[in-house]
């Protein structure tokens, strides 16, 4: 199996880091969404937000691995059948999904080490708190949170959207070149 990407072909590193980045983040977003209805006296709370908390780190770690690895070996090019303003399009949700994965974990570093205290992931190791505290830093991480969480959440969908148009409708083989083949 090919291990780099090609022009043509995106390379199993690329496919792995996609699909777990993608997973995680989808569960990420519903267990936030899950989270915010639980209270401090619920048997979930404190364990759903170190679930959160080490994955959210775990995601950051994977993201930047994704962004060196594509510096390393460049993506597969575009399908030739894309439309001009799909070739944008695409271009575009790909930048924001790639922020998305670092901002959305970033921003909950900040809102999780707000106290000064770092995050443990899994128990195994800690990340430490870097930022100072800052009262106004964490409200507004915590607006940032929100807003890419569930704005990253439309752009994913539109993202699924476009891929399965392109499998189904268009059957240019844009989402097959993701896939396990």
């Amino acid at each position: 199996m090919l291990i780099r990407n090609t022009g043509e072909r995106f390379g199993l590193v690329t496919k792995l880091l996609h699909w777990v980045i993608a997973v995680l983040i989808i569960f990420l977003i519903w267990l936030g969404w899950y989270m915010v209805d639980l209270t401090y006296y619920d048997r979930w709370y404190n364990a759903s937000l170190e679930w959160h908390k080490s994955l959210g780190m775990l995601v950051l770690g994977l993201a930047v691995l994704k962004i060196g690895w594509q510096l390393y070996t460049p993506p597969a090019r575009a399908v030739a059948a894309l439309r001009p303003w799909e070739r944008r399009a695409s271009a575009i949700v790909h930048v924001l999904l790639l922020a998305l994965v670092v901002l959305l974990p970033a921003t909950g570093y900040v809102i999780s080490t707000s106290d000064g205290k770092g995050i443990s992931v899994f128990g195994w190791f800690t990340v430490p708190a870097l930022v100072p505290v800052d009262r106004g830093l964490r409200d507004f991480a915590i607006d940032a949170h929100f807003w890419l969480a569930y704005g990253g959440a439309l752009i994913i969908l539109g993202h699924v959207a476009a891929a399965l148009k392109h499998q189904f409708v268009d059957r240019d083989g844009t989402l097959a070149r993701m896939l396990w083949r």
